[in-house]
């Protein structure tokens, strides 16, 4: 298992598609801007068979220093971003882990 890299992708794409790496590039950082931007709008964001990202709210919660358990560490409350497969992720995904490893 590798990291793929926007880099790598943005060649990856230009290659199979005969398209000019520049253009790929310009298209893909639109897509991730308006991503961005529309998700501190609060939007949520649906892509069939791919998944969904939206905002939820973390609550506060008592962590522990590992070093000492004896001292409570607060975590303050927080938004964050959620990514939920989509069905045909999913089923890819299964495919390729053997059940019981991640």
């Amino acid at each position: 298992m590798s990291t793929v890299t926007k880099k790598n992708l943005i060649q990856s794409i230009s290659q199979e598609r005969g398209v000019h790496p520049n253009d790929v590039r310009n298209v893909i950082q639109s897509f991730l801007d308006a991503m961005t931007e529309n998700l501190a709008k609060g939007d949520r964001l649906e892509f069939r068979d791919f998944g969904v990202f939206e905002i939820v709210e973390r609550k506060q919660k008592i962590g522990r220093n590992p070093k000492d358990a004896a001292v409570p560490i607060i975590i303050p409350a927080r938004r964050a971003v959620k990514f939920t497969p989509g069905k045909k992720m999913k089923q890819l995904i299964e495919k390729m882990l053997p059940k019981g490893k991640s």
